[in-house]
């Protein structure tokens, strides 16, 4: 029943594929929707090189090379997570418009008017690239430093003693083994960049999620942006299983399973001021630059901070997140040890279906939960008309209801997954010796896994709640009337032009995103059996 629930938007979108092609699609086809797909495959495949060269360029360095702020640096490079590629953007914008503090500085040291130097202009699909990949590159740096980690040192010596030097090393043999984490992070990646839309939007950039609400709510039809909706879901399963395909021939296996603990290589010299560089410019343009300048931004702007409306936006975005995280991570619980003790192909399946959601857009979703849940409500007013002579209204499409299901739909899988490695890491004797003592599956699940699995349990709440605050598409297209988020309000000031205001709501959910990425570098850290603090 939850795998039903949950694919119901799937579901919803999937039948637009036997709807009648109307005007307004003939009209998309003949106009817009190439654009659509050449500005979507531009920034896939842009994002996707670059995150890659950043991810696991950084990665290697981090894991197997010894230089001045390594430890320092395995952590700030996860802080780009914390901060949504839509607020990074208008950062951006705000310090390289013409206006701002980069191009004055350049008037006044050079005495040349606008438009007498060439600049950049930031608002655009190559600005987009690179404001989507500086805050993307972790999914992939995490992964594969996890993936460095936990491979047998082993390999690492006899590949040496064969003649292979560091960068050999780390492609002939490192990355192989490390494929399939670094292919996870990258098909993340690539999910991200195509359900992106508040940058692509902000910048002005036609891609699939922007044609979807302008289809929607601009030409006010629905089935043709479920047509559109159904065509970036295309995309995205089509990456998935290029990406399966791709390795279905091809197996890396550890040979041993004894660990030692992990020297890197000591650089020195020129050789550690590079690698020092490769890793800061990455934290510097994707946490450091943006940060400082949304605190300034912030310090000048600290009355908006105390006011009601404010106040309101930020317990908005708590209680929101606060009580999808908790829903999500009891239906997780609840499916994951489902799947423990009674491991059936039809409950396999269930669970796969279930972690379905976040490989789907935000505005997808959207659009895949409003239709049905408008239909119910008006089938439901018919019916209390007819009987009781009683409209009954929108009853779930204009509430919260409808708001935490999406989010449920989007994020569950993430506390899905959390669970199921917490509960991974629990032996199965463990189970056999309870019931052996006549304990009840729920006394064992509340008396022996909840207890060992504190901690994935706490990782997939902080995950879920700091998704929920930063989601932007689903809660533009869902939220109830008048009900404003911080990721809301830093999105309209922003498209206002008031940048130096959005910094405030912008502040508050970056600071939120923190308390994440500092458990995820502990928990990457702590992954290697004898590994040695740096």
């Amino acid at each position: 029943m939850i795998a039903l629930l949950v694919s119901i938007p799937l579901i919803i979108i999937s039948s637009s594929l036997f709807a009648p092609s109307s005007d307004v699609w003939e009209h998309l086809f003949d106009t817009v929707l190439t654009e659509y797909v050449v500005n979507s495959m531009v920034l896939m495949f842009g994002v996707g090189f670059i995150t890659f060269i950043m991810g696991v360029t950084t990665a290697w360095l981090t894991s197997m090379y010894s230089f001045p702020g390594r430890s320092l640096f395995q952590w700030l490079l996860l802080l780009p997570l914390a901060i949504p590629a839509y607020i990074i953007a208008f950062t951006y914008t705000g310090m390289l418009e013409s206006a701002g503090p980069v191009q004055s500085l350049i008037r006044d040291w050079t005495g040349l008017a606008y438009g007498e130097y060439w600049f950049p202009e930031i608002r655009s699909l190559p600005g987009a690239v690179m404001m989507l990949s500086l805050v993307l590159y972790p999914y992939i740096f995490m992964l594969t430093r996890a993936a460095l980690l936990g491979q047998s040192v082993c390999v690492l010596e006899v590949s040496k003693t064969l003649g292979c030097g560091p960068w050999r090393c780390l492609f002939h043999v490192a990355l192989p083994l490390a494929r399939p984490a670094i292919a996870v992070g990258l098909a993340l990646v690539l999910m991200e960049t195509l359900a992106d839309y508040g940058t692509v939007q902000y910048f002005g950039v036609s891609t699939f999620t922007t044609g979807i609400f302008r289809t929607w709510f601009g030409l006010n039809d629905p089935t043709a942006a479920m047509q559109l909706a159904m065509l970036l879901l295309v995309f995205v399963f089509t990456l998935l299983a290029l990406e399966r395909n791709s390795r279905r021939k091809q197996r890396f296996h550890h040979t041993s399973t004894k660990y030692s603990a992990l020297t890197p290589y000591q650089l020195t010299g020129v050789k550690a001021g590079i690698a020092f560089l490769l890793c800061l410019i990455p934290v510097a343009f994707g946490f450091l630059i943006p940060a400082g300048q949304l605190l300034v931004w912030g310090l000048e702007n600290l009355d908006t901070l105390v006011t009601r409306r404010f106040i309101n936006l930020f317990w908005h975005s708590i209680w929101l997140a606060s009580i999808t995280a908790l829903a999500a991570v009891a239906i997780a619980l609840f499916v994951g040890y489902a799947r423990r003790t009674n491991p059936s192909r039809l409950i396999r399946a269930s669970v796969r279906i279930a972690s379905m959601g976040y490989a789907i857009p935000g505005v997808v979703i959207a659009v895949g939960v409003v239709i049905p849940f408008a239909w119910f409500d008006n089938q439901l007013s018919d019916s209390m008309e007819k009987l009781v002579g009683i409209e009954t209204g929108l009853l779930l499409s204009n509430t919260v209801f409808i708001l935490i299901f999406a989010y449920l739909v989007r994020f569950l899988s993430i506390s899905i997954q959390s669970v199921e490695a917490g509960l991974g890491k629990i032996k199965p004797n463990m189970d056999d010796a309870a019931r052996a003592l006549k304990a009840r599956p729920i006394d064992i699940l509340r008396k022996i896994h909840l207890p060992i699995m504190r901690g994935s349990l706490l990782t997939a709440l902080l995950l879920v709640f700091v998704d929920v605050l930063k989601e932007l598409p689903a809660t533009l297209v869902l939220r109830p009337f008048d009900f404003n988020t911080l990721a809301i309000r830093a999105y309209e000031l922003a498209s206002d032009e008031r940048l130096s205001e959005a910094s405030i709501p912008s502040l508050a959910i970056v600071v939120a995103g923190l308390i994440p990425v500092i458990i995820l570098n502990r928990s990457i850290s702590q992954s290697r059996p004898g590994l040695k603090k740096q």
